[in-house]
């Protein structure tokens, strides 16, 4: 135990380690703006370290040697779930988490959910085998369409069912997979509606959880799964969920291979919410770029002084207090096309960091 904290204490205070922004389908592009900077980290407390939050964890596909972009090693896997099983971390359903973020209730510390997106083979034949042994509970977010031409490197519904009936939480993707951001709104509501009768069909429920396919999404597309009843909705941008944040935009970060170490799990699941407000541009498919990204920290915020955001491609931001409490994040480029990110994080106590991060889509000449 001594030496699980000392390496605890060494990871969050003393290294500048990367926190995969990418999402879980897209070659990942590492760059300042999913790092923790070095300059960042302060000898003194920060921030509280009051939680309330919860930590979710994105995986894709599990022993893929040849998609290190989507896969995660199995050992690298291993070893996140002995540090989830002996960390003291407080592991939950996701659907139940969300439950307790609408009713209000304050999460434990150390709050940590686990997802898996595209029900690929691999994630049937390695990782459920291995989550089931540890008793940790995850949810699995289903596309449709992907299941229905049943190739080798699926699951089938009869695995799926399989999974439900073994308390397995399943959540949506729309059903034929493809990002959300710029796509005419009929289409958009017909993807929708096929992914439901789908689920109706094969699993007899319409599911509480939905996944935007690569994080991406527009403000149309976050309303119209609003609409359609949805609890939540998850993208793939970095950042802890809790009680104020919009339940359509919850954050997760990402595990790969590339960037799956231990070290950096850690890291991630010992991240704290920044609860921000009056998020601006409202809609993260960008009209202007760069984008004049501005938010106001809650009150009571120790060190606000701390703030550190990097961006894709750039590095550190300039970051301008206009008042006590409202941010605004000057970039001295523009964003470069496709799924670009911008993080800020502010140490907090014990060596952690409350963490907010935005992931923005900059249409290129393919859209």
């Amino acid at each position: 135990m001594f030496f699980r904290l000392l390496r605890r204490w060494a990871v969050t205070v003393g290294i500048a380690s990367a926190l995969v922004m990418a999402t879980a389908a897209v070659p990942v592009r590492l760059s300042a703006a999913d790092l923790i900077s070095p300059d960042t980290i302060v000898s003194s407390a920060g921030a509280s370290s009051a939680s309330g939050g919860v930590v979710v964890f994105a995986y894709n596909r599990f022993g893929e040697d040849r998609t290190p972009s989507t896969s995660i090693r199995l050992d690298q896997f291993e070893e996140h779930l002995d540090e989830l099983r002996n960390g003291g971390y407080a592991v939950q359903p996701l659907s139940k988490i969300i439950e307790q973020l609408a009713a209000g209730v304050v999460l434990p510390d150390r709050t940590v959910a686990i997802t898996i997106d595209e029900a690929s083979r691999s994630a049937f034949r390695e990782a459920w085998p291995r989550l089931r042994h540890a008793g940790i509970p995850f949810t699995l977010f289903v596309a449709a369409d992907a299941i229905d031409r049943a190739t080798d490197n699926t699951m089938t519904w009869a695995d799926i069912r399989d999974l439900y009936n073994n308390g397995v939480t399943i959540g949506a993707l729309s059903a034929s997979g493809r990002p959300m951001g710029i796509r005419d709104r009929q289409d958009l509501i017909n993807d929708l509606h096929r992914e439901e009768e789908r689920f109706q069909a094969e699993l007899g429920f319409k599911p509480a959880l939905f996944a935007y396919p690569f994080g991406e999404y527009s403000l149309e597309a976050r309303t119209l799964v609003e609409k359609r009843g949805y609890a939540a909705a998850f993208g793939l941008q970095s950042g802890v969920a809790h009680a104020r944040a919009d339940r359509y935009a919850l954050p997760r970060f990402v595990m790969n291979e590339s960037f799956g170490g231990i070290d950096r799990f850690i890291l991630a699941a010992n991240a704290l919410p920044l609860p921000v407000t009056d998020l601006t541009p409202a809609d993260p498919v960008l009209t202007t770029n760069p984008p004049h990204l501005g938010f106001t920290l809650p009150e009571g915020i120790r060190h606000p002084e701390r703030l550190a955001c990097f961006a894709t491609g750039q590095g550190r931001t300039v970051v301008e207090r206009l008042d006590t409490n409202r941010i605004e994040v000057r970039l001295a480029d523009p964003l470069p096309p496709g799924r670009p990110r911008i993080n800020c994080t502010l140490p907090a106590d014990d060596g952690r960091w409350h963490w907010f991060g935005v992931q923005f889509l900059v249409p290129s000449e393919r859209h």
